[in-house]
């Protein structure tokens, strides 16, 4: 399959020569038994870090079929992280420790990205869970940032073999308390140690003041107004303390329905037209409430089709968009085709490896997602209209929808700090569930959802597509996607301001978690309310909600038109949407795949770093010049990129470790689809990397 790669030197480097580790079969640590417990690796303990349980004279296998190898060493468990304590830390050169994790090691599984965990019993490989009667002679664990391990425990204590196995199941698998993870641990013990970057000037959006300068630096503060009616959570532990609201909403319509039903404000256009969320209204009713929701809808109505902008573009995320449940089951399809346990089951899946992709449905939701946030930026920018986002607690796709319009349409938001500013508005402020879409605390009736991964996809899309755009590299949001499973930081595991700021603050009061359990009934406007809506708003709120069918002829001259012209990357931008542009993020999904990486980096590698390396130099001299500097040089560092490139892969920085095997180990019937030897080197040079898929 072209596209999707294979191992090989390519412009006449050499791979990785495993010399540098001491690599054994299972059977010799059992005569080396002795040497193994003299090699041990002293443990490092974060803050607040206790150790659970260990086992001795572990092999941690490497990846292959044709030979079991691995290191021996120590398989830890804490309440943080299990780890392997192994002889290979010293095989990193030191020119390469620079790009180290600086909170887990490559060796290092924190609980929270555990995925699955399975067992080996006589060679048959079975998921494990709850209390066992048997205890494996191998573990294969595999994460959530699709890593997968093999630790061999055949020559390892059978207590040992027992509480480590009984150890990281429990604290893997079992439900959590949320008072009880580690998080808190850490900043209780980490309180003292903890400084503030003075270069980090990411608005947190948590005062007044920050909606204040978000609204005067979007001049969106002529018709909307930050509001502290929810100061101290009285009205709604939902919202976040300040957010901004139309400026004739009057603060007491805030306090009806505890902030839903109002159209809060996520971002103004250069031409005053604005970008609003609104949550659904209470299910709880009676005859009483029908006339108070009539007068507070015909209210709400009347606010947000104020002139100059007749028409109210409405989009009802709930019931004309993607479900929870089709991102999730579009995303346990496609994560197994990088959950590689060897070489033979991913040489196997080669072959079809195409379809399976397709049949996953994600990167179809990618391109959903993108034409939808394009269909709302032409109404913003063409159309001269205010844009609602309709959905049942606007937490969710109201969240990726607003940022990726954002995104889009404000370089601001495409800076670093721009970035992160926005994530903290709409993401963290805006109330969407990290705790329970990322199922950090492991509750049998929840799995997990992916939908901030979602938007760090379809950003990087974009990035991708337009690279001097952007502010940051695709690393940095690989390492954002990674952050959402390690819990030394609040920002990704509490469902709203309001329990972050209970439980980080006030954590003797233990509150519990309150659960919102969604309405079984899809679309904004539930059955209860239906009749509401067509006998007493009538034909005002059909207009409110108007078909976005009408606007798809406008869609396609306003994306044909932008596409068009030469690309102003200081301004709206805009991604192909077309089947071959929405591709694989590799640097992400591939990056442990040995088989899916060229050796040494390879001629296309190179040739991209080049370029890569190439343009950043114009970009840098483009600023010099703006500047009216007359001198400037790139940092003497900045060609090590390529020196290194004996460890250097398609996937760099991630993929520093292989699988040491000179061939890929494919069987015989896919050698005989792919052609002869001498075929397939011919071939090599017209292979290219997977950012090409």
């Amino acid at each position: 399959m072209l596209g999707k790669g294979v191992v090989g030197g390519g412009g006449g480097t050499k791979a990785p020569k495993p010399s540098f580790v001491s690599y054994v079969r299972p059977e010799e640590i059992h005569t080396n038994e002795k040497e193994v417990t003299e090699k041990e690796v002293t443990l490092h303990l974060l803050p607040g870090e206790q150790l659970l349980c260990e086992a001795s004279t572990v092999l941690k296998y490497v990846q292959e079929d044709s030979c079991q190898r691995g290191i021996y060493g120590k398989l830890v468990c804490t309440d943080f992280k299990i780890a392997f304590l192994g002889d290979d830390e010293s095989a990193l050169d030191n020119d390469e420790t620079q790009f180290k994790n600086k909170v887990i090691g490559e060796n290092d599984i924190t609980l929270h990205c555990v995925d699955q965990i399975y067992g080996v019993f006589d060679e048959k490989k079975k998921p494990l869970f709850g209390q066992l009667k048997k205890y494996p002679e191998k573990l294969i664990i595999h994460c959530k940032d699709l890593r997968v391990f093999h630790f061999g425990l055949r020559y390892t204590k059978e207590e040992e073999v027992k509480r480590i196995v009984s150890g990281i199941i429990h604290h893997t698998q079992a439900p959590k308390l949320l008072k009880r993870l580690f998080l808190f641990s850490y900043a209780t013990a980490a309180q003292n140690n903890t400084a503030t970057d003075p270069k980090n000037h990411t608005v947190m959006f948590d005062t007044l003041k920050d909606w204040c300068w978000e609204l005067e630096r979007t001049k969106g503060n002529v018709k909307y107004k930050a509001v502290s009616v929810n100061e101290g959570y009285k009205v709604s532990d939902r919202l976040p303390a300040y957010f901004v609201v139309p400026t004739p909403l009057p603060e007491e319509d805030v306090r009806c329905f505890q902030g839903r039903g109002i159209p809060i404000w996520c971002w103004s256009c250069h031409n005053g037209c604005a970008l609003l969320k609104m949550s659904a209204l209470p299910k709880e009713q009676d005859d009483g409430l029908l006339q108070i929701q009539k007068s507070f809808l015909d209210g709400i109505y009347k606010t947000v089709h104020r002139p100059p902008y007749e028409i109210v573009k409405t989009e009802d995320l709930s019931s004309n968009f993607l479900s929870l449940q089709d991102i999730q089951t579009a995303y346990s399809k496609f994560k197994q085709l990088f959950l590689i346990d060897n070489s033979t089951e991913f040489w196997d899946t080669d072959i079809k490896w195409f379809s399976l992709l397709e049949s996953s449905s994600w990167l179809d939701i990618i391109r959903r997602c993108l034409k939808k946030a394009i269909e709302i930026t032409e109404c913003l920018e063409a159309q001269n209209m205010n844009v609602l986002l309709l959905e049942e607690n606007a937490s969710d796709l109201c969240c990726l929808l607003s940022s990726l319009v954002q995104v889009m349409m404000d370089p601001h938001c495409r800076t670093r700090v721009g970035f992160q500013s926005l994530v903290q508005k709409e993401w963290i402020m805006g109330g969407h569930c990290f705790l329970d879409r990322c199922n950090h605390l492991r509750q049998s009736d929840k799995e997990e959802v992916p939908v901030f991964l979602l938007f760090l996809d379809c950003v990087w899309q974009l990035a991708h597509q337009h690279p001097p755009a952007f502010d940051f590299t695709e690393t940095y949001l690989t390492v954002l996607s990674d952050s959402l499973y390690i819990p030394i930081f609040s920002t990704f595991f509490f469902n709203s301001p309001h329990q972050k700021d209970t439980n980080m603050h006030q954590r003797q009061l233990s509150l519990p978690l309150t659960q919102s359990k969604s309405s079984p009934k899809r679309g904004f406007f539930r059955e209860e309310t239906d009749h509401l809506i067509k006998n007493l708003l009538g034909k005002r709120i059909s207009k409110l909600i108007n078909s976005s069918d009408e606007l798809q002829d406008n869609f396609r001259e306003f994306y044909e038109s932008w596409h068009s012209k030469p690309t102003d990357y200081h301004g709206l931008l805009l991604p192909h949407i077309e089947g071959p542009e929405i591709k694989v993020w590799a640097q992400r999904y591939l990056r442990w795949i040995p088989e899916a990486q060229i050796l040494g980096g390879g001629r296309v590698a190179t040739m991209s770093k080049l370029l890569e390396m190439m343009e950043e130099v114009e970009h840098l001299q483009e600023k010099i010049d703006e500047r009216h500097h007359s001198q400037g040089a790139l940092p003497a560092e900045a060609p090590s990129l390529l020196r290194s490139s004996a460890r250097l892969s398609s996937l760099f920085p991630f993929a520093l470790l292989q699988r040491h095997s000179s061939k890929p180990v494919l069987p015989t019937s896919g050698w005989k689809a792919l052609g002869d030897e001498e075929d397939l080197a011919k071939r090599e040079d017209e292979f290219v990397d997977l950012g090409d898929v």
